[in-house]
């Protein structure tokens, strides 16, 4: 038995009074179905929100359905505007307006991949290359999480639990989104704690040689201490 609601019902009979559809009790039952289905159909084509509503986030580089579901847009409706080809669908969860640019090669992988995470940060080798403090190419998207989050690695994604997730946290613009990431003091003592030595103490080196940026070495030292990381000898090593 076909069941529609009260609102339905309504606009239904509306319809029905101005003869814009004809009485259903008159006809077969395939014929009341179909026409019932397209009147639901029309109905919901009327009350879905206009792509307009995306606005804001469609001036992105990109942007997620979380983001959308808070301006009112349901995630169905943004996967039948990505089979319309009025938006892309970049990955689960990440889209980006048709007009907007690619993102950079280098990057665009990561950004999306940060995206898709909930309340990922990116970490460890990923921020290590983003801050040019290791020659090594990162292999998968190093991206930090909570305990408890259901975020999986993957073959391009390696995800790593942190107790401590606020600590160093900051945002920097890459290629034109914004994305979390612990900043360069964090990364280095992360690094001692969750990668090899040698990584560990070749980014500490690079992040001591003169340039635009100078490591904070007071910032350093208190991460160092909140995470029980004895980084002294490193740092007398590598500065004697």
């Amino acid at each position: 038995m076909l069941r529609a609601s009260k609102s339905s019902a309504l606009a239904y009979g509306n319809c029905r009074i101005a003869g814009l559809i004809p009485d259903l009790s008159t006809l077969n039952k395939n014929t009341h179905l179909k026409l019932m289905g397209d009147f639901v159909k029309f109905k919901t084509m009327r009350d879905t929100p206009s792509l307009k509503t995306l606005g804001p986030l469609l001036k992105k580089p990109l942007f997620t359905s979380k983001e959308a579901k808070e301006l009112g847009i349901h995630p169905a409706l943004l996967s039948y505007y990505a089979k319309k080809g009025l938006i892309r669908r970049l990955s689960r969860g990440v889209y980006q307006s048709t007009e907007s640019p690619p993102l950079d090669f280098q990057w665009g992988d990561l950004i999306e991949a940060v995206y898709a995470v909930r309340r990922g940060i990116v970490c460890l080798l990923s921020a290590l290359a983003i801050y040019k403090l290791t020659d090594e190419i990162p292999r998968q998207h190093w991206i930090g999480v909570r305990h408890g989050t259901d975020a999986v690695s993957g073959p391009h994604l390696k995800i790593v639990r942190f107790r401590n997730l606020d600590l160093g946290k900051t945002t920097i613009e890459l290629d034109g989104a914004s994305i979390p990431i612990f900043d360069r003091e964090r990364t280095i003592i992360d690094a001692f704690r969750l990668l090899s030595r040698e990584v560990a103490v070749k980014a500490l080196k690079m992040a001591l040689k003169p340039g635009d940026q100078k490591l904070d070495l007071i910032k350093l030292q208190a991460y160092a201490k909140k995470l029980r990381v004895n980084i002294d000898p490193y740092l007398i090593t590598v500065t004697t």
